[in-house]
C-alpha cells in the first residue's frame, strides 16, 4: 500500500466570497487568519469577540493533486480530523457529510479520480450556529460556561467554552488527510493480548484486515534487540521469557517492545502496522475494605497511588500543540515526581505522541470519553457516530502501556443524580429537560453502550462509567469511601484549606485551587491600564465568574493585602501551593485508604487565572513547585495544631492559650524499605532553634508511618513555627514547615534574602525565617530544581534546570506588604 499525503498547501476562504487565504494543512480557519494578519491573536486582551463572530460563517478549504495512474484496486481518502460539519467534495462530487471532529474518515473514491490533476474541497459550517440552532431544537442542561447547545456538536466541547477557557470555536483540517493507494489489502489495527505468568509474557495478536490477505507475520523486538516472530500460519501467539516490565514513575524503569505486523497477498507485503508496547498488568482494585471500598491503580500485582494532575487541550489553537510542546509539558509532569495524568473528557483525543510519551516517562494515562457536563440526545444518527467514535479512539489507543483506565464522561452522573434527588429543582429545573429521556438515554450511553464498545475492542483495559463515580447506576456518586471523588468545597464551597483533613477520599480525581500567572505572562495579554484583576481585559481572562473574588477572600483569611499587582499574582499562587499541598499530604499520610490525588487541572489552553499549575507559556506556578515536594517518592509532613486547625473564636482565645502540636508523617511510595533520621525543630522568627528532636524512623515500602504527637506548650501561634526534615544517611530527602497561626499574623522579621548566581546554580541566604522564597530572573522562562521554598535562617542552592538566570531577584512572603 502506498499513501498520499495531502497536507500542505491549501487555500481557505469564506463562503460566498472570493477572498482566498493560502491555507497550511493540518490547521484551522483561525490558524491560518492569524498567519496572513487578516486576524490579530485571539487571545490578546478581548479580541476574543471579534474572533468568536468569524466563527459564525462557513469556510471552505481547497486545493489540487495529480494522478499519475489510477491502477490500484483500490483509493481511500483517509481524513485523520475534520473539524467539524464538514462537507467533502472530489473533482466537484460529494464524497460525504461528516461532523465528528473526533473520528478519522475513509471513504473509497476511485470512481471520483482521473489521471491527471484532481480537485479536492471541504466546506465547514459553522460550528456556532450549528450548536445555537440544534440547542432551540432539544434544549436540557449544559455548562452554561459554554455555548448553549456544544453538547449536540461532536466537537472539542471547551472550545465552545469553559470555566478557564475562550469560547473560539474553530474549524477546519486539524489533521493529516491522506490518500491510500491499496492493492489488495490494508492492515487496520492490531489487538494485542497479554497473559502474564511467573517468568513470561505470552503475547497473542488479532490483526484486523481490510481486504483480501492470505496470511500475516508479526515480529516482536525487545529493548535490547533480541526479537521474537509469528506467522499466521504457524498461531497467533509468541512467548516472552523472562520479560523487562514496564512500570508507572518512581516504580521502576519503561522499557518498551516494537511490534510490527506485515500482512500478505499474493506474496506481497500489503501494509504494516509498528507501535510500541509495554509488558505489564493494569488495572483498578476495587477490595472491599473496613472503610467501604478501595480505589486504587494495580500494577503488575503493585498497588500505586495515584499522583498527579487533569490535563486539557495545550492550545484552543490545535495546530499550536506540538510533540515537542508536549513532550516538555508532560516532562515537567514527571519532574514533578507525577506518575499520572488525566484526560479530561470536555477536550479532545490527543494525538499519538501524547501516548508515546506517556509510555517513555511512566505516566499512567486516565482516558475519559469526550462527554462532558451536559445531556446528550441518543438519536440513532447520534449512537451512530459516539460508537465509531469510541471504537476509533480505543483501537488507536489499547496498545500504550500507560493505557491504565477508559472512563465513560466527566461529572455527568454526579449531576444528573443530584437532579433526580432534587426533582430537578433550581438550574436543573431552568434548563433540564421536560421529560426524563435525557436520564434513559444516559443510562443507554454508559452503562449499555459504550462499555460494550470498550470491551468489544480494548478487552483488557479497565472501564469506569463516570468521574466521579462509584461504579455506576447513580449509585452514590462522589462518595467518600468508594470510587472516585470530585472536591470542590475548598475553593468554590469557600472552605478553609484544613477542611481537605476532614475526608479520606478513596482517590480525588479533581480538585483545585485557582491562582493568576506570573506578571509576564499576564504583560503577554494586558496593556498597562488593564492590569488591575477587576478590569475588564482581566476579566476576560478569567472564566470563573467568582473566582477573583474568591481568591480576595482567600488571600484576606490568609495574608497582609499585597501592596503591587506583581504581588498580589505572587500572593495567589502561594494560596494556590498551600491549599493543593494541604490536601495531598493528608492523603499521601492516609496511603492505603486514600490512594489517589489528581489535581485539577495540569496546565492552560490560552492565557488565563486558572487552576493550572503550569501556565499557558510552559512557566511553573507556586503549586507546581509544591508538587514536586509534595508528590516525592519518599515526604516527611506535618498534621499541625494551631490556630487554623482549632478556629479559635475570641473568647476561647482569651480565656485560655493554645498549645500547638504537631504530628510528623513520613509517606513511602516506593518499591524499598526506607531507614531514616527524623529532624524537628521549634524555632523562632529569626530561625533559631528553640527545642528540637529527632527520631529514627523506619517505613516500610508502599506505607506511610507516623510518629507520636509532639507538644510545644513554650511555643506562642504568631511567633514560632515547626521545621522538620527527613535523613537518610546524612542526606535530607524531604523538608517542610509549619505555622500555628496564618501567615498574616506571623511576626516575620526581614530574613534579608540575598540571591547569586555559580555556575549552573543559584545560591540564596536568609538572615532570618523566610517563607515561599521565590527567585526570579529577567527570563520568564528560567526554571530551577526548587523554587518558592522555605528557609530556615540558612543557605540553599538550587539548580538552573532552564533559561537563564539574568538580573536575578529574590522576594518571600515578608515582602508582600
Amino acid at each position: 500500500m502506498n499513501l498520499i499525503s495531502l497536507n500542505g498547501a491549501w487555500r481557505m476562504r469564506e463562503c460566498g466570497t472570493e477572498n482566498w487565504h493560502e491555507a497550511l494543512v493540518p490547521g484551522s480557519v483561525y490558524a491560518d487568519l492569524m498567519r496572513d494578519g487578516s486576524m490579530p491573536d485571539p487571545f490578546w486582551r478581548n479580541n476574543e469577540l471579534a474572533a468568536f463572530d468569524l466563527l459564525k460563517k462557513d469556510y471552505e478549504y481547497t486545493r489540487t493533486f495529480t494522478m499519475t495512474d489510477l491502477a490500484q484496486k483500490r483509493y481511500v481518502l483517509r481524513c485523520h480530523g475534520l473539524d467539524t460539519l464538514a462537507h467533502v467534495f472530489i473533482n466537484g462530487v460529494k464524497v460525504a457529510y461528516v461532523e465528528n471532529m473526533h473520528v478519522t474518515w475513509e471513504w473509497d473514491v476511485k470512481q471520483l479520480l482521473k489521471a491527471g490533476e484532481n480537485e479536492i474541497a471541504i466546506r465547514f459550517d459553522s460550528p456556532i450556529l450549528a450548536a445555537l440552532e440544534r440547542y432551540d431544537q432539544s434544549p436540557g442542561w449544559y455548562c452554561t460556561d459554554a455555548i448553549p447547545g456544544f453538547q449536540h456538536v461532536r466537537k472539542t466541547h471547551c472550545m465552545y467554552g469553559w470555566d478557564w477557557g475562550p469560547r473560539l470555536p474553530d474549524a477546519g483540517i486539524w489533521r493529516d488527510i491522506e490518500l491510500l493507494c491499496i492493492d489488495e489489502a490494508k492492515l487496520d489495527s492490531v489487538l494485542v493480548l497479554q497473559k502474564h505468568e511467573a517468568g513470561k509474557v505470552t503475547l497473542q495478536f488479532k490483526p484486523e484486515i481490510d481486504g483480501c490477505a492470505d496470511g500475516w507475520k508479526a515480529v516482536v523486538t525487545a529493548p535490547d534487540g533480541e526479537s521474537w516472530t509469528v506467522e499466521s500460519k504457524d498461531g497467533d501467539e509468541v512467548v516472552i521469557e523472562n520479560p523487562q516490565l514496564w512500570w508507572p514513575n518512581g516504580f521502576g524503569a519503561q522499557p518498551l517492545y516494537t511490534v510490527t505486523v506485515t500482512a500478505f497477498a499474493n506474496g506481497k507485503a500489503q501494509d504494516a502496522w509498528q507501535r510500541r508496547i509495554g509488558l505489564r498488568t493494569m488495572g483498578i482494585s476495587r477490595e472491599k475494605d473496613q472503610w467501604g471500598e478501595e480505589f486504587c491503580h494495580i500494577v503488575n500485582g503493585v498497588k500505586v497511588f495515584g499522583m498527579g494532575a487533569d490535563y486539557i487541550p495545550e492550545d484552543n489553537i490545535f495546530s499550536r500543540i506540538t510533540p515537542e510542546r508536549t513532550r516538555r509539558l508532560l516532562e515537567d509532569a514527571k519532574l514533578a515526581n507525577f506518575n499520572a495524568v488525566r484526560v479530561w473528557g470536555g477536550g479532545y483525543y490527543p494525538d499519538d505522541f501524547f501516548y508515546d510519551i506517556c509510555d517513555e516517562l511512566g505516566l499512567m494515562v486516565w482516558q475519559d470519553l469526550m462527554f462532558s457536563c451536559a445531556f446528550y440526545d441518543m438519536t440513532p444518527e447520534f449512537d451512530q457516530s459516539i460508537r465509531r467514535e469510541t471504537a476509533d479512539n480505543v483501537k488507536r489507543l489499547r496498545h500504550h502501556a500507560s493505557l491504565a483506565l477508559i472512563c465513560g464522561n466527566n461529572e455527568m452522573e454526579m449531576f444528573m443524580g443530584q437532579a433526580l434527588q432534587t426533582t430537578m429543582q433550581g438550574d436543573f429545573e431552568t434548563n433540564g429537560p421536560k421529560d426524563y429521556h435525557h436520564y434513559t438515554d444516559y443510562v443507554k450511553m454508559f452503562e449499555y453502550v459504550l462499555p460494550s464498545v470498550v470491551k468489544e475492542h480494548a478487552p483488557q483495559t479497565f472501564w469506569w462509567p463516570a468521574s466521579p463515580s462509584s461504579g455506576g447506576n447513580f449509585d452514590e456518586p462522589n462518595a467518600e469511601n468508594r470510587g472516585d471523588v470530585h472536591y470542590w468545597e475548598v475553593w468554590h464551597g469557600k472552605k478553609p484549606f484544613t477542611d481537605y483533613r476532614k475526608f479520606f477520599f478513596r482517590y480525588a480525581s479533581e480538585f483545585g485551587f485557582q491562582s493568576f500567572p506570573c506578571l509576564k505572562t499576564v504583560e503577554a495579554f494586558t496593556e498597562p491600564e488593564d492590569r488591575n484583576v477587576f478590569s475588564r481585559v482581566m476579566e476576560y481572562h478569567q472564566r470563573n465568574k467568582a473566582a477573583n473574588g474568591n481568591i480576595l477572600a482567600y488571600l484576606a483569611q490568609t495574608y497582609k493585602y499585597p501592596a503591587t499587582f506583581d504581588n498580589l499574582l505572587y500572593c495567589s499562587q502561594l494560596l494556590q501551593a498551600d491549599a493543593i499541598r494541604y490536601g495531598v499530604e493528608h492523603w499521601r499520610r492516609n496511603r492505603g485508604r486514600c490512594m489517589g490525588a489528581i489535581i485539577w487541572q495540569l496546565n492552560d489552553c490560552w492565557p488565563v487565572a486558572s487552576w493550572a499549575s503550569i501556565d499557558y507559556f510552559g512557566r511553573w506556578k507556586a503549586m507546581h513547585y509544591a508538587a514536586k515536594r509534595f508528590f516525592a517518592p519518599v515526604m516527611i509532613s506535618a498534621e499541625e495544631e494551631g490556630e487554623l486547625t482549632q478556629q479559635p473564636n475570641v473568647i476561647d482565645f482569651l480565656r485560655k492559650p493554645f498549645v500547638c502540636s504537631a504530628k510528623l508523617n513520613v509517606a513511602n511510595e516506593t518499591m524499598a524499605d526506607v531507614k531514616g533520621l527524623v529532624k524537628w525543630a521549634l524555632r523562632d522568627a529569626h530561625g533559631c532553634i528553640v527545642r528540637s528532636g529527632e527520631q529514627e524512623l523506619a517505613i516500610p515500602a508502599l506505607s506511610a508511618a507516623w510518629m507520636d504527637e509532639i507538644t510545644f506548650e513554650e511555643a506562642v501561634t504568631t511567633k514560632h513555627y515547626l521545621s522538620y526534615r527527613f535523613e537518610v544517611n546524612g542526606e535530607t530527602i524531604s523538608e517542610g514547615t509549619a505555622l500555628f497561626c496564618a501567615p498574616k499574623h506571623f511576626e516575620f522579621v526581614n530574613p534579608k534574602l540575598q540571591v547569586r548566581q555559580e555556575g549552573d546554580e543559584i545560591v540564596v541566604t536568609a538572615n532570618a525565617f523566610a517563607r515561599f522564597v521565590c527567585v526570579e530572573s529577567d527570563d520568564p522562562d528560567m526554571l530551577l530544581s526548587d523554587n518558592y521554598f522555605d528557609l530556615n535562617a540558612s543557605e540553599k542552592r538550587v539548580k538552573i534546570l532552564r533559561g537563564s538566570a539574568s538580573n536575578l531577584r529574590v522576594r518571600s512572603v515578608f515582602d508582600l506588604a
